[in-house]
């Protein structure tokens, strides 16, 4: 078959605006397989197949089968770039409070925005030869900053070699965890204090109007005056740290008997007002609950996917390999989010 006699050398991780995977499909379309026993696999997984490279389950490979020959050890580095984004992927919240995610080739990018005036909002009733209400679109003043987040591998080949991929997978996912992290804690801070484009989002406190109550002091009567604030956008989305979670759930409200079996059952937690209820140390003040709607609030930039040094995991064998993700955030709408302070 067609991927058994693919050469594979470093130089494919260098073509302009591809991926690895992505050359390797150009030269091995995966639409060849339907039909077949590798119908479902894509280029990469064709190729572990090629090598014999099992990187999964109690009969995984050690590391060093990668590095047998020189065409498969050209396929490490992406191993540790496809393991690594798994991690990131793996109970990250931060898919919950991006809208939309744009990947650009450039450090340098301006976002667009809608902020539409409360006449425009309304759909109202256009006569006949009469100018239809316009909803202005602009870009944003200042541009959007990247950051690059990562962590830098550090091993010998000596160090690892015998080990298990599947047991090198798990530490891989936990660095992808790590990274993400990052990104997520990125994001709330766009959120509550914008990008830079006088776009910060509005901060409502207990106790001062239009928030009744005390201050200091929650109660499920100023969550509920929270919500209201949002039309017309809705609060699907409430961001909360680890030690104000504990708060909410206590609430008499949020007690309902099957709501509880709910929670016991399944272990989803129970929601105010039918918001998606997530907890981050991104958080950092314990008074301070970031409400949005995940619709309109957020765009992730990211400058490509995740990156690894793969000359040196190569020629090198390990050693030193720095893995990263360069990536930035944009408010789209910024009244989509708002800010309750107890």
């Amino acid at each position: 078959m067609a991927f058994d006699n693919i050469r594979l050398e470093k130089g494919m991780y260098r073509e302009a605006g591809k991926s690895f995977t992505q050359v390797l499909e150009h030269l091995d379309p995966s639409e060849g397989y339907k039909g077949s026993a590798l119908e479902g696999t894509d280029a990469f997984q064709r190729q572990l197949k090629r090598f014999g490279i099992r990187c999964k389950g109690p009969a995984s490979d050690c590391v060093e089968k990668f590095f047998r020959t020189s065409d498969s050890a050209v396929l490490f580095p992406e191993y540790i770039a496809r393991t690594v984004r798994q991690g990131m992927e793996e109970d990250s919240i931060l898919s919950s409070l991006v809208a939309t995610t744009t990947t650009i080739d450039a450090m340098d990018y301006r976002s667009v925005y809608s902020e539409p005036a409360e006449e425009d909002i309304r759909l109202a009733r256009v006569t006949e030869g009469a100018q239809i209400p316009a909803t202005r679109i602009a870009t944003s003043d200042h541009l959007i900053p990247l950051y690059k987040r990562g962590r830098m591998l550090v091993a010998s080949y000596e160090a690892l070699r015998f080990q298990k991929l599947d047991l090198f997978s798990v530490i891989l996912r936990q660095i992808g965890n790590h990274i993400q992290q990052m990104h997520v804690a990125d994001a709330v801070q766009v959120l509550t204090d914008g990008d830079g484009n006088d776009n910060a989002a509005e901060v409502f406190s207990v106790g001062t109007a239009p928030m009744g109550g005390d201050a200091g002091t929650l109660s499920y009567d100023r969550l509920v005056e929270f919500w209201s604030q949002f039309d017309p956008y809705t609060m699907n989305t409430l961001v909360v740290s680890p030690q104000c979670l504990p708060d909410i759930l206590k609430l008499v409200q949020m007690q309902d008997a099957a709501a509880g079996l709910n929670f016991h059952g399944t272990g989803k937690l129970v929601t105010p007002m039918g918001a998606q209820l997530l907890r981050t140390c991104a958080v950092t003040d314990s008074g301070l609950f970031i409400g949005l709607d995940n619709r309109y609030a957020l765009e992730m930039v990211q400058a490509g996917e995740v990156s690894v040094e793969y000359d040196k995991l190569i020629d090198r064998q390990l050693e030193r390999a720095a893995i990263t993700s360069i990536s930035g955030f944009a408010k789209i709408c910024t009244e989509a989010c708002k800010v309750l302070k107890i």
